[in-house]
């Protein structure tokens, strides 16, 4: 069977060669866990301790600021419950339509236990506006929780704006900036709250960070052994520590070189692709994350598109990889006003460090055919 020609590095990546070395002394020899007072014990505290200043040195804050989690998942979580558990006084959250679940759900579930809570929406690229984020804050807004670059569509939020009017109004700010990290630059000096996850960057799955700024106060949402200086209670992850710290390593090291071929492959996939007929460029065209092109198809289903791209070795999407199986339209896509029909034949195309120009060109030989043959097969004409 050939190999498959995998551009769903959205969804996930595939762990780099350099990271698996650094990671597997500490599933093997130098095993212990980390709070073990032994020779051992001290070995993976120092694994950890180490892998916390790499991360922190990446993004310019002190090691006692991050906090490690299972996933970006816990880190929004965290970010989200554990502020607003930790508030006396405050009790309203701004978010946005298009967040991941992590952060939606999580929001939606603060309201249904009696906190307050703003979605604001998006323009057709799915941008917020930065007047209605200043209209929605409140004398007790605690959070205003909006990520970084969306993992559906690609589109920048101006995130240096947004902190600036949160620190102008004294409301902290989190950003789930999963699949910005590595990728773009971040302004972590007007940023309280920051997550993370290790594979989305050639890292392992299971792992992930919070950045906390010193101040910010969290109760913690996981109990225990007050692991983290109690605000992560759990035995560290030390293989993924490792692992996560060297793939952020990696990422930045190479950063200048990977983004400009990723953006390279995504303005080649973006005029390709709408040379087919009705065709939709969803998201920002320019303000955008290097490595994400989601277009929508008319007169197609997104999941029969996927599986013909499946049947010919590429690898793809429709959307998020955590809602995959759901056959409802991404709450995304109808945020940014796709139709309907259109959002349910969406295609989302992620590029990686392993994603090569011979890669793109087997997407862009095989994606007019499928469409086409799908189309003939449809029930539902184009322009129908």
């Amino acid at each position: 069977m050939p190999e498959t020609i995998y551009l769903d590095n959205s969804a996930t990546t595939p762990v780099a060669s350099e990271v698996l070395a650094a990671m597997a002394p500490y599933h093997a020899t130098d095993f212990g866990n980390a709070s073990s007072l032994h020779e051992a014990g001290r070995r993976a505290r120092k694994a950890v301790d180490d892998s916390r200043s790499t991360l922190a040195d990446l993004l310019s804050v002190e090691p006692g600021e991050i906090v490690f989690t299972s996933c970006a998942t816990e880190a929004n979580n965290l970010a989200l419950i554990g502020t607003a558990l930790a508030s006396t006084d405050r009790c309203h959250i701004v978010t946005s339509a298009i967040e991941h679940h992590a952060v939606l759900h999580t929001a939606q579930w603060l309201e249904s236990r009696g906190h307050e809570l703003t979605i604001l929406g998006v323009d057709e690229t799915g941008r917020i506006d930065l007047d209605e984020l200043r209209e929605a804050i409140r004398p007790n807004t605690l959070l205003v929780s909006i990520m970084a670059g969306n993992n559906e569509i690609g589109t920048l939020q101006p995130v240096a704006e947004i902190g600036a009017i949160c620190r102008e109004r004294g409301v902290l700010f989190h950003t789930d900036a999963v699949q910005a990290f590595g990728k773009v630059p971040l302004p972590i000096d007007v940023i309280d709250l920051l997550s993370v996850s290790a594979h989305k960057l050639h890292g392992p799955k299971g792992v992930g960070f919070l950045f906390a700024r010193k101040g910010v106060k969290l109760t913690p949402i996981l109990h225990g052994g007050g692991h983290e200086r109690n605000r992560r209670s759990g035995t560290e992850n030390v293989p993924g520590i490792v692992g996560m710290a060297e793939a952020a390593r990696i990422a930045f090291a190479e950063h200048d070189r990977t983004t400009a071929r990723m953006r390279g492959f995504r303005q080649r996939l973006i005029d390709e692709v709408r040379k087919i007929p009705a065709t939709r460029l969803n998201g920002h065209p320019t303000e955008s994350l290097p490595h994400i092109v989601n277009v929508s198809f008319e007169a197609i289903e997104g999941e029969s598109l996927i599986m013909r791209l499946d049947e010919r070795g590429i690898a793809a999407s429709t959307g998020s990889a955590c809602s995959s199986p759901n056959l409802e339209a991404s709450h995304v896509l109808l945020a940014i006003g796709v139709p309907l029909a259109m959002a349910h034949g969406s295609l989302r195309i992620s590029t990686g460090r392993q994603t090569t120009e011979r890669d793109i060109d087997a997407l862009l030989d095989a994606l007019p055919d499928v469409v086409g043959a799908l189309r003939a097969m449809s029930p539902f004409k184009v322009g129908g």
